[in-house]
């Protein structure tokens, strides 16, 4: 924007002085020819009285005087009788005709001559045909109506003498006006854009979540209230945050008494071993409400990077999950890749998901239907973890829309995976397993930066995978069957 200010200024600045300088510099041009002209002339009419009065003698010693002092246009004068005094020059057709009785100025090859025609001057023949001396013969009759002409040439060097010089001053104001504009234009967009740079910054650190960013009221008046505007809406967006998390707090402390119920019902139990089984599933219930207050009371974390082992959290629920498989007779493939597989996701948010898939696939197929985990690295980074079963598969709607469910659950499992997914820069993918059931494909995002001891490989262009993956040999590879 700030840019686009300044050359817009500039364009019309440029506009401005155009049509203002060149008229003006051709104005200048005209004027120093005039000038030349003029001066010219006024020499030639000076000299009208000296060809009227003085003899041919005298007269050339004052044309040569006059083009000996240099400071004007050289002067010719052609005399009736055809004598040439002063500067030599030639009876071209523009003398000829000022020897008519006509004064003009005209424009020649080089220059501009100026003629000035002096009438009434001897001119007669002297007896026996000849001219006397200085037109006239002693004793005879003089002849009227002789004309001689006086001839100033002005070059064209003189006609633009003084032009280039005003040019050039012309153009360093142009240049220097041009300049004044485009530091007052400058100086107005950055007015108008550090005002606007501000609440885009502020809304950028909105945007990372954090809600303590606020923009400064500065600038002009709609660039304040935009700021403003921005500043209540963060501060709103604080105030429902901060309501939701009470609420989801304070509804998890009301699992409490419940779970105190049934606690007591547990302890009434006679059997030793289902008593303890019991309280242990309460306990841990227990600390799961506990966690859930606990998280939903802390303020939201800025500028750290969650981040876990992937192979170890995968492998540690499904050893969680398999006495299940194992009670419900379903074979359970596990296959991880080898290694460390850190990926952006805190170890709670991947063991929640995991627990979710899994428990979708014991809660949504029949006994007996075998499932498989799979995890493997990403050419770009990160992991992508498989989750497929042998069941009927998932229905035409999506299955991770927010409350949707046809089995009669909640409809959030699937949804808080795929927003566990992204947000650690991955997707998560509904798809068919080989067997005609389901399948789940969870996209784990790599780290910003290389974890420690490792080095982050890419996908080569035609090649195979940095990382490729084994279904089976490698050591870090093992199959779990609970049939």
């Amino acid at each position: 924007m700030r840019l686009r200010i300044i050359l817009l200024v500039v364009a019309a600045s440029s506009l401005v002085l155009v049509s203002f300088l060149v008229p003006l510099a051709l104005v200048l041009r005209t004027l120093a020819a005039d000038r030349a002209v003029s001066s010219a002339t006024v020499q030639a009419q000076s000299m009208t009285t000296l060809v009227a009065t003085l003899p041919t003698s005298s007269l050339r010693l004052a044309v040569t005087q006059v083009n000996a002092q240099g400071k004007g246009a050289p002067v010719t004068v052609f005399l009736p009788d055809g004598t040439v005094l002063g500067a030599p020059a030639s009876r071209s057709a523009g003398v000829r005709l000022a020897q008519g009785g006509r004064s003009f100025t005209t424009v020649t090859p080089g220059g501009v001559e100026v003629l000035v025609a002096v009438q009434g001057l001897p001119g007669g023949t002297a007896p026996g045909g000849t001219a006397a001396p200085g037109g006239t013969a002693p004793g005879s009759e003089t002849a009227p109506g002789g004309t001689a002409v006086i001839r100033t040439f002005v070059p064209e060097a003189e006609l633009r003498h003084g032009v280039a010089r005003a040019w050039l001053l012309l153009g360093c104001v142009g240049l220097g006006l041009l300049a004044l504009s485009v530091a007052v234009a400058d100086q107005l967009a950055r007015s108008l854009v550090r005002p606007l740079a501000g609440v885009a910054q502020a809304s950028d650190r909105l945007a990372t979540g954090d809600l303590s960013a606020r923009a400064e009221l500065a600038g002009p008046p709609e660039v304040r209230r935009a700021g403003a505007g921005l500043n209540r809406l963060a501060l709103r967006i604080g105030e429902l945050l901060a309501h939701e998390r009470e609420t989801v707090a304070d509804l998890s402390h009301r699992l409490r008494t419940p779970m105190t119920a049934l606690r007591i019902d547990a302890e009434s139990l006679r059997d030793h071993a289902e008593r303890t089984q019991v309280l242990s599933d309460l306990d841990a219930l227990e600390r799961t409400v506990d966690e859930v207050i606990r998280v939903a009371r802390r303020p939201t974390r800025r500028g750290t990077v969650e981040a876990c082992d992937a192979a170890a959290v995968v492998a540690e629920r499904a050893a969680f999950w398999l006495p299940l498989a194992e009670d419900t007779d379903r074979a359970m493939t596990i296959e991880l890749a080898s290694g460390e597989l850190p990926v952006r996701v805190a170890g709670e948010d991947l063991a929640a998901c995991m627990d979710i898939l899994l428990e979708n696939v014991f809660a949504h197929t029949p006994d007996g239907a075998a499932l498989a985990v799979r995890l493997s690295r990403r050419a770009a980074g990160g992991a992508w973890l498989v989750v497929a079963d042998d069941g009927p598969g998932f229905p035409g709607a999506d299955p991770t829309e927010r409350g949707h469910s046809s089995d009669g659950s909640t409809g959030l499992g699937l949804d808080i995976a795929r927003r566990i997914a992204e947000s650690s820069g991955g997707t998560l993918t509904i798809g068919r397993s080989a067997s005609g059931g389901g399948s789940v494909t969870v996209g784990l995002g790599p780290l910003t930066g290389p974890a420690d001891g490792t080095r982050r490989h890419r996908r080569t262009r035609g090649g195979p995978p940095a990382y490729p993956y084994a279904s089976a040999g490698p050591a870090s590879s093992f199959w779990l069957d609970g049939e």
